[in-house]
């Protein structure tokens, strides 16, 4: 095998796994086998993605409780104790005084017309009272119960979307490090044949069977693979840190993958009912028409302010006031009361108007984003359908191609070990062999990933995802 037929076949693989070709020097300190369920499983508990939509989740519960409170009845206590330290005075001309005080003190003199500053406001004051208010309509009160559900479940269904992404992240990167470890092994299987072919050559050169130049050929054949085998172990790490990056756990954990690159067909029946499930099922499309709801609600919370606010309200209270801070309990005086209250808004300058208008246009936007959603989803199914059927016919020419590539290659071996076939014939069969393995391996990772879109699509969550989320 020449070294730039090599080449590109690692950077096939390494490409398709996403990574680069950059050194990993990470030490590991534990390790853990690792299943395809088993990591999805895991990322359900640990992804941050996931446990952010699930916090999401709570909060919009807790929303909920906010917004039955703003129907419920508003209690509140409040006290107060009020020292005048200097008092305000009011005042009024001596006469009214002199009207007042004659009949009380005859000696008291007679008014000069001057003001005279007296003060009516004792020392000392203190009071506690218990006030309650009900609403008893409002309507943006009772439009915002409804949204806050709406909006409840519209997180809920934003919580499932990112469910069934993080499972289809899990299962690529999952298959690309099987891909990963794939062209690792391919690479040293491909560095054993060459040295036992340069085994061989060696051989066959003591015995004047084969010219230097063979033997050279060969030797650089071996060294060129070296450097290859070193990068796709590289490669297979990369993938791996990869994996448990998209777990939501830390690099220090080693893993051994113990599924492998194997074929699973979908569903016929499932891919038959795809277009319809694509529309019912899909997570990304319920919450599009959860946000038209929501919007809706917000049309309506808009309009209510032309509707009048009608509430109850009532107060008992204690009071009392001296001027001396000597209170006793018959000092304080009680006081109670009820009564309704109802407003009405007859102008605020074409606010409410605007504000229904731009809520109307917030409620279009999202019909047509919904439309617009619907259309990419379709076009998105045909395209995997499209991948699904393509990549079954290639793992199938490619099992066909393997088996004469390994065919051919036995007999070229055996051919130059009789001296009837060349060097050159050795190494073409080689690289045959590697680029038909590489294509069928290729092919399995392409399906693979296609059906996990899939699935992405439609919103399935495979079941032992679900039993994990519900532990």
């Amino acid at each position: 095998m020449n070294l730039k037929s090599t080449s590109l076949i690692l950077i096939l693989f390494l490409s398709a796994t996403g990574f680069s070709l950059s050194p990993v020097c990470a030490q590991e300190t534990s390790l853990r086998r690792l299943s395809l369920e088993d990591a999805v499983r895991m990322a359900m508990k640990t992804n941050p993605d996931l446990l952010t939509a699930r916090l999401e989740v709570k909060r919009s519960d807790a929303r909920v409780l906010e917004a039955w409170g703003n129907a419920m009845p508003a209690v509140d206590i409040t006290g107060q104790y009020v020292h005048m330290i200097d008092k305000p005075v009011s005042f009024f001309p001596d006469y009214f005084l002199y009207s007042f005080m004659k009949g009380i003190d005859s000696t008291y003199p007679k008014p000069s017309g001057q003001f005279v500053p007296i003060s009516f406001t004792p020392a000392f004051n203190a009071s506690a009272s218990l006030n309650v208010r009900q609403i008893l309509f409002n309507g943006a009160v009772f439009v915002g119960v409804g949204a806050a559900h709406i909006y409840s479940n519209l997180a809920r269904d934003l919580y499932q979307a990112k469910q069934v992404e993080t499972v289809t992240r899990v299962r690529k990167a999952y298959y690309g490090a099987l891909l990963a470890h794939e062209a690792f092994d391919l690479m040293r299987s491909s560095l054993q044949n060459a040295e036992d072919n340069l085994k061989n050559v060696q051989l066959m050169r003591k015995q004047g069977m084969v010219s230097e130049y063979d033997e050279l050929r060969a030797t650089v054949g071996v060294e060129n693979l070296r450097p290859m085998v070193i990068q796709s172990e590289t490669g297979y790490s990369l993938s791996l840190d990869n994996l448990k990056n998209t777990l939501g756990v830390t690099t220090k954990d080693t893993f051994v993958l113990t599924d492998s690159l194997t074929l699973q067909p979908v569903d016929e029946q499932l891919i038959a009912r795809a277009e319809d499930l694509v529309v019912e099922t899909n997570p990304g499309l319920s919450a599009s028409k959860r946000q038209i709801e929501l919007n809706g609600a917000v049309v309506n919370a808009e309009r209510s302010n032309y509707l009048p606010t009608l509430s109850a309200f009532g107060s008992y209270a204690y009071s009392a006031a001296k001027d001396q801070f000597n209170f006793s309990p018959n000092d304080f005086y009680k006081g109670s009361q009820v009564g309704l209250s109802l407003s009405l808004n007859i102008f605020q300058g074409l606010q409410t108007f605007s504000r229904v208008e731009q809520a109307q246009l917030e409620q279009r936007k999202s019909e047509e984003q919904r439309i617009g959603l619907e259309r990419t989803l379709r076009t998105g199914l045909h395209s995997i359908l499209g991948n699904l059927e393509q990549t079954r016919k290639r793992i199938d020419a490619g099992g066909r191609t393997v088996e004469m590539a390994e065919r051919g290659y036995k007999i070229v071996t055996t051919r130059f070990l009789s001296s009837a076939a060349t060097q050159l014939e050795v190494n073409d069969a080689q690289l045959a062999l590697t680029q038909a393995k590489v294509n069928r391996v290729q092919a399995i990772f392409d399906y693979l990933s296609a059906s996990a879109d899939l699935e992405q699509l439609i919103g399935r969550l495979p079941s032992y995802a679900l039993e994990s989320e519900q532990q």
